[in-house]
């Protein structure tokens, strides 16, 4: 176990030579492109020497331990081969003996972000249940202003979020401006909690570096409450044609009436947009 066999490496030589010996068969590239999810199949369930004679589509089936099928992916990480599909979906399809693994992995900042991004799209897949939820409520805590892990992490909190409402609600006081922002972004998908609503309201009026995500997401939480504060940052002098749009907008889908028309002569984007029209 735990040998490095480059798959990828054997398709293409796959590849190449069946191009090679169907070239003839075929008018244009296009056509050959066609054929390739049928070439693909056929070098899955075709035996092959690189594996001892046995076909690509079913080498991992054999191995049954999540641990050692989760650090063999990191082997290949570490010797920079393409860890195979098929080591991937074999992961996956152990289910919940893949969480434990998987989390291990994705948590470790010695790891490569690429290999921990790769532990977290598989814990997409499988049925994690709540026990990635304090590895991703650190990674989104942690988070810079363009953080993949964090964005990942997030995608994996979003159908947990109901029954961690007041986690996050505690933690948006110590949170630096860019985790508050994901974590205001994950509790405007719930709705009926003033503590919420609240929460948005504070940081559309105290955030003007981010009007336009935070009217947005104010919009997204379906609250009409929230309608007075939009109507009169209609008229707030700072903001910028985006702004506007997006407060406009979220109005709007609360049921409201704009009723405010502005001038953003010499505004980028919306000179950008006047010159499209």
């Amino acid at each position: 176990m735990f040998e490095i066999l480059d798959f990828d490496a054997n398709f293409k030589a796959y590849h190449k030579k069946w191009m090679e010996l169907n070239k003839g068969r075929f008018k244009t590239f296009e056509e050959m492109e066609e054929a390739m999810p049928e070439v693909y199949m056929r070098w899955l369930n075709s035996p092959a020497a690189f594996l001892g004679g046995k076909t690509p589509g079913s080498f991992f089936d054999e191995y049954t331990s999540a641990p050692e099928l989760v650090k063999w992916m990191r082997l290949y990480d570490a010797e920079n081969v393409p860890v195979p599909d098929q080591l991937l979906d074999r992961i996956s399809d152990l289910g919940k003996e893949s969480v434990k693994p998987l989390i291990f992995t994705a948590k470790n900042p010695d790891h490569p972000d690429s290999l921990r991004m790769l532990a977290l799209s598989l814990l997409k897949e499988v049925d994690a249940g709540d026990e990635p939820w304090e590895m991703c409520l650190d990674l989104v805590l942690r988070r810079s202003e363009s953080d993949e892990l964090a964005d990942m992490a997030a995608e994996l909190m979003q159908p947990l979020c109901a029954r961690h409402a007041d986690e996050l609600l505690m933690e948006l006081d110590g949170a630096n401006e860019y985790a508050k922002e994901t974590l205001l972004d994950l509790l405007s998908n719930l709705g009926g909690d003033e503590r919420i609503l609240g929460a948005l309201l504070q940081q559309f009026e105290s955030d003007k570096t981010r009007t336009a995500l935070y009217a947005s997401l104010l919009g997204k939480y379906q609250d009409a409450r929230a309608l007075p504060q939009l109507q009169k940052a209609l008229s707030w002098q700072e903001i910028n044609y985006l702004d506007y749009l997006e407060i406009r907008s979220a109005i709007e889908a609360l049921g409201g009436e704009c009723g405010v028309e502005r001038e953003f002569a010499g505004d980028p984007y919306y000179e950008t947009l006047k010159g499209q029209n």
